[in-house]
């Protein structure tokens, strides 16, 4: 499947339920291309990862329908004490997001980075 490019792993924390996995999308994304995206997720989540963050930054376009499974999944991942973040956005993707109803849904970060930083900020302890 060439929309998800690469998944990458990276440790955050020592504790292994605590890593960031990051999954880079690319292309256009049709219904079916974010039904796949979920089906990952979701073994995702069945293996005990809780932080991913779902990149569009190389998405040039994705069909409004698929938009609702993804809202689902996150919150599957918010149940389980986890959580969904998206980045790199395009205006326009972020357009999508919006008239399908998901722009509250999820938080959205310009660049990868700054959505794994926000997990590490979510276990950052209070002074």
């Amino acid at each position: 499947m060439n929309q998800v490019s690469e998944a990458r792993r990276a440790a955050t924390a020592v504790a292994g339920s605590d890593r960031v996995e990051t999954l880079m999308l690319e292309g256009e994304l049709g219904e079916k291309e974010l039904g796949q995206v979920c089906e990952e997720l979701s073994h995702r989540l069945q293996r005990g990862v809780r932080q991913v963050v779902v990149d569009f930054s190389e998405v040039a376009h994705l069909d409004y329908r698929g938009v609702r499974p993804l809202m689902a999944r996150g919150e599957s991942f918010r149940r389980a004490g986890g959580d969904i973040k998206l980045s790199g956005l395009s205006p326009y993707v972020a357009a999508i997001f919006r008239a399908a109803g998901a722009h509250d849904r999820f938080e959205m970060y310009p660049h990868m980075n700054d959505a794994r930083a926000a997990f590490a900020l979510m276990r950052a302890p209070f002074v």
